[in-house]
């Protein structure tokens, strides 16, 4: 071959997280002569730090319903060929010990590193070359697409765009997936960072500051979205996975309505110690940590018993529990968010392949696409699910 010809691959794909690396094996299984090319200096940076060192790899419940998109049908077709079960089957097959923590997700009993290695191994064995370090610096499109980088220019039939969102910028999150979108013409929705911490308002900080630290389970609730788990106070605001959750639903101004006392809904069952004198702080003392009962009995509770309360009062206290109406100034950003909600517009791909609709051997995998999952495994399924359907449509 010339020396000047550009390598010729049968597909190239750019981002070596775990969507990338399964595209990436899953194609070559196929016969396919692939490139994966990733910019840091190692594959699956963000898969190390998830699930606490743990990996979430999957979740078994995952459905549409478990989404956020533009589309909410998008991403039925690839879950449904590419199920948890079968992402399990892999894991079972590389001997990974695993366990179910709670609410279907699922966990590496030792480390992340784990499903990296797993990964790894698929894509030397499937004969995938791999190069780190390796900055993109311009995509373009002839007769092939041809990839110009900081290691030699490549060129391939069929390009797969796996690089991720704007979350977790020190590991080297960056917006290369969008400005490739765009330059071929292809729409990105709004992004905006999703399951990420809330801030408070700056005149309520000082208030809540001495409770960081204090977790509690809640029910919280966007609109007609809600999530019932625990709530975690922090320095600046709310974490937590109920607050995550919540999070990727607010729409950046509304109070959001929280339950404090969600498997407690009949109060006069609840305050039936009014008889014996005792006050709402005496009550809430024994199922909050007692210095949030000290707080929020502070701003929300009279201070005398309850049993001297009139009806009104009772009715106003369990209202302000079960519906308490909070404010945020924002969220703590991309540095914190798990996901970036938004991306790459579905009406733009193929369901069933990934693919451009208007630019053929174009296809866009994992969270750069416009398809947000729940905290619990949801997003690690999509991009096993997207990386699947791309990879046997090549």
């Amino acid at each position: 071959m010339n020396r000047e010809t550009p390598e010729l691959y049968d597909a190239i794909v750019i981002g070596g997280g775990g969507g990338g690396m399964f595209c990436a094996f899953t194609t070559a299984n196929r016969g396919k002569r692939v490139l994966l090319l990733e910019h840091n200096e190692r594959l699956g940076k963000k898969i190390e730090i998830s699930g606490g060192g743990r990996c979430n790899f999957t979740n078994i419940n995952a459905s549409a319903e478990n989404y956020l998109s533009r589309n909410r049908d998008f991403c039925k077709s690839a879950l449904a060929r590419y199920t948890p079960w079968d992402f399990i089957a892999l894991v079972e097959k590389h001997g990974i010990a695993y366990h179910e923590k709670k609410l279907g997700q699922q966990f590496c009993n030792g480390s992340s590193r784990q499903i990296i290695g797993m990964l790894e191994r698929e894509c030397q064995e499937s004969g995938v070359r791999i190069l780190s370090h390796c900055d993109v610096q311009e995509v373009e499109k002839t007769n092939h697409y041809i990839i110009r980088t900081s290691r030699g220019t490549f060129q391939s039939d069929a390009l797969v765009v796996a690089t991720g969102g704007l979350s977790f910028p020190k590991l080297g999150a960056s917006d290369l997936g969008y400005r490739i979108a765009r330059k071929f013409g292809i729409g990105v929705t709004d992004i905006r960072p999703g399951l990420v911490p809330l801030t408070f308002q700056p005149h309520e900080k000082d208030f809540y500051a001495p409770l960081a630290g204090v977790a509690l389970p809640v029910r919280i609730s966007a609109g007609n979205r809600h999530f019932e788990e625990a709530m975690l106070f922090t320095h600046r605001g709310l974490s937590g996975p109920a607050a995550l959750q919540i999070s990727s639903y607010w729409d950046g101004n509304s109070p959001l309505a929280i339950d404090l006392l969600p498997d407690k809904k009949d109060s006069e069952a609840f305050f039936a110690a009014t008889r014996s004198g005792t006050t709402a702080l005496q009550n809430l003392s024994k199922i909050w940590p007692r210095r949030f009962a000290e707080s929020w009995c502070d701003r929300n509770a009279p201070e005398k018993p309850l049993a001297s309360c009139s009806k009104e009062e009772i009715e106003r206290l369990d209202a302000s529990l079960h519906e308490w109406k909070q404010s945020f100034a924002g969220t703590e950003g991309y540095p914190k968010a798990e996901v970036t909600c938004g991306g790459i517009d579905t009406g733009e791909l193929s369901s069933k392949t990934m693919e451009s609709r208007k630019v053929p051997g174009l296809y866009f995998i994992g969270e750069v696409v416009d398809v947000t999952g729940w905290l619990g495994g949801y997003n690690f399924q999509w991009a096993w699910a997207s990386a699947s359907a791309c990879g046997t449509a090549i």
